[in-house]
């Protein structure tokens, strides 16, 4: 048996070795608190320009605030966005005449700043996003282009970049007596890319579909194009619970979304891995040569389940589904090194024509280089990692 005194120099050792390895005031705080603080130290200013990635990131602070009431990070949200707003309301760098869905995503934000200091000019500058998708080219049947230089081309990255905008831009300061129509238009533009690009075999969503059907990667027939590319999914799933919030039960096209939201979550949990929890580059590919997990649309799939549980649109088995995958997300994306949190193995982009080869081949997507800490894998993991926190601490309560 062994000595008391040799017992207490093991455990001496140990609990030094941990905590020196990582402190242990850090390493007990929650995942979503060490990401978060560790963007803030790495990125003061999220991008140098207005775009989606800055949105993106700042969306997992928002939530992050209301949990937490730590004024921190609301301070990191205003001063990224005042890097861009100027005292009229302007928004530096912003291009109008691009008309790019992407431009919206951050004015998202404007709601929070709005509400919580009373500075009119965030009202002033989510007029302006809502002006140009109030001007927004369209399909024959209303679908919004994705940018100018994409012409009637519908993407699943501009339902998440402008729909929850667009529904919360109605429901608080829109005119009251077009509310109901404008929530029309916004669940029309789920409703659209469901028609267009939802497989009927697998349920899985292409990235894009092009009604002229004359791009590179568009079929000649549907207009779809070739793949299944996880983050495009994940940008569509985000969206569809995220406009839920601003899409009253009573409204008519509340059940239609639900609907969608349900159907989707059916057809990813058949693509997640059953080893790791995560997904793939190419969600139905596992075994193709090239073929690795990806940590943005695996974020995005664990909060869109998560999420989708807690607000009751999903059933509780779809909770098991994204705990698996959160699972899978820190076991094999997550490092820490100096106290710092990384998220790796994120695909950096993917796009669809353009002044490139984006063909929309698996050639194509497996040929874009995969970093880590990139925007568009960080916000949507802190985003996740809430969501199943909450639902852990839901779950403790009940025992």
């Amino acid at each position: 048996m062994m000595k008391k005194g040799t017992y207490l120099l093991i455990l001496l050792l140990w609990i030094t070795a941990h905590a020196h390895a990582q402190p242990m005031d850090q390493a007990d705080k929650p995942w979503s608190v060490r990401m978060a603080e560790s963007v803030m130290e790495r990125r003061p200013l999220i991008r140098e320009r207005w775009d989606y990635e800055t949105g993106t990131v700042l969306r997992g602070f928002e939530e992050l605030w209301k949990k937490t009431g730590d004024a921190r990070y609301f301070d990191y949200i205003k001063q990224n966005v005042d890097a861009y707003v100027g005292p009229d309301g302007t928004i530096r760098t912003y291009k109008r005449e691009d008309y790019n869905l992407d431009n919206i995503n951050t004015g998202k934000l404007f709601f929070l700043l709005d509400e919580q200091t009373g500075d009119a000019r965030y009202r002033i500058a989510a007029s302006t996003l809502h002006q140009q998708l109030q001007d927004q080219p369209t399909t024959r049947e209303g679908g919004y282009w994705h940018k100018q230089r994409y012409p009637y081309q519908m993407w699943l990255d501009g339902l998440y970049m402008a729909e929850p905008f667009a529904a919360r831009y109605a429901t608080t300061w829109g005119d009251p007596e077009q509310v109901e129509e404008a929530l029309r238009h916004v669940a029309h533009q789920f409703e659209l890319a469901a028609r267009h690009l939802r497989d009927p075999a697998t349920g899985l969503f292409y990235h894009g579909w092009d009604e002229k059907r004359v791009q590179i990667w568009a079929d000649s027939l549907t207009g779809r194009s070739a793949n299944f590319w996880g983050r495009a999914m994940g940008w569509y799933a985000m969206a569809l619970v995220d406009v839920l919030d601003h899409l009253p039960q009573e409204h008519p096209e509340h059940g239609q979304i639900v609907r969608i939201l349900q159907q989707y979550a059916e057809a990813v949990s058949k693509v997640q891995d059953p080893v790791t929890g995560a997904w793939y580059q190419i969600l139905d590919q596992p075994n193709r040569p090239g073929n690795y997990l990806e940590a943005s649309a695996s974020s995005m799939f664990v909060y869109t389940l998560a999420k989708g549980v807690r607000n009751g649109y999903l059933g509780a088995d779809y909770l098991a589904v994204a705990r698996r995958g959160y699972d899978g997300l820190i076991k094999q994306f997550v490092t820490v090194e100096g106290g710092l949190v990384s998220l790796n193995r994120i695909v950096s982009v993917g796009g669809l024509g353009g002044d490139n080869d984006r063909d929309g081949s698996f050639e194509y997507y497996l040929s874009e280089p995969v970093v880590s800490n990139d925007p568009k894998g960080l916000g949507p993991f802190i985003l996740a990692s809430l969501e199943i926190e909450a639902a852990e601490t839901a779950l403790s309560g009940t025992r």
